[in-house]
């Protein structure tokens, strides 16, 4: 087995050790339908999609991926263990993308998981099943950047509150980022060109282009692109822990 599937496996199987897996799974599912149902209107609507089980997916991944992603190395530095992950025969990059992988696998399995709504909507009424789809796509994209984030964040400190913390903070302001209310705030006070480049990097902007069915590049690219660049800060992050 290569080492980055040993340390997926390894911290996969970690999450059901612990009741931490099974407490993120009920929760997750239950916010899920309930924001979707009540919260969403989705009988006022009188639609049959999940345009509003989407639209809630970032609040949910705002709470839930920090609480997920901020033990993955600050819990390996407080309990002394990521000197010793260190020394292994494998690289940072291959432990950083072990970690990465089995947490965005495991949310998922999460979104895996919401599969009754998708057919109680069949049931009500006839969907756009591709639209769903992508929306399923975007949604997971966005977990990746998500959890890319706080493995970055965990790779700074030894403390999981200060991780989930800063996790949170980061993600709450690159959702935002792309609001009319914030972009009008900054309205004369900032360059018209650098107000067009915050607004690029609202991950609230790519997500609801592609759950709206539109597959463009640029916002696949946004995620991927996103992703790699926390990944890497967080392995260069460990890389400076390392040498010191």
């Amino acid at each position: 087995m290569s080492p980055v599937g040993a340390v997926m496996r390894r911290e996969l199987g970690s999450y059901f050790v612990t009741p931490v897996a099974y407490v993120f799974l009920v929760i997750f599912l239950v916010l899920a339908g309930i924001l979707t149902f009540y919260v969403g209107d989705f009988y006022e609507r009188g639609q049959a999609d999940l345009q509003p089980f989407f639209v809630m997916h970032p609040w949910l991944y705002l709470i839930l991926v920090p609480a997920i992603t901020m033990r993955m190395w600050a819990e390996e530095a407080k309990g002394g263990t990521l000197e010793l992950l260190l020394t292994l025969p494998l690289t940072l990059w291959q432990a950083m993308l072990g970690k990465f992988l089995a947490a965005w696998l495991f949310i998922g399995l999460a979104l895996g998981l919401t599969f009754p709504i998708w057919i109680t909507v069949n049931y009500l009424g006839a969907p756009d099943n591709g639209v769903i789809l992508a929306g399923y796509l975007g949604s997971w994209l966005m977990a990746g950047n998500f959890i890319a984030i706080g493995a970055c964040l965990s790779a700074l400190t030894r403390s999981q509150v200060v991780a989930f913390i800063l996790t949170a903070l980061v993600c709450v302001l690159l959702i935002l980022a792309g609001q009319p209310q914030v972009l009008d705030f900054f309205q004369g006070a900032l360059p018209r060109r650098l107000i067009n480049a915050v607004a690029h990097l609202s991950m609230l902007r790519h997500f609801e282009a592609i759950s709206r069915g539109v597959l463009d590049l640029r916002d696949l690219l946004y995620f991927v692109l996103s992703t790699l660049g926390w990944l890497i800060a967080g392995v260069l992050l460990l890389d400076l822990k390392r040498t010191r």
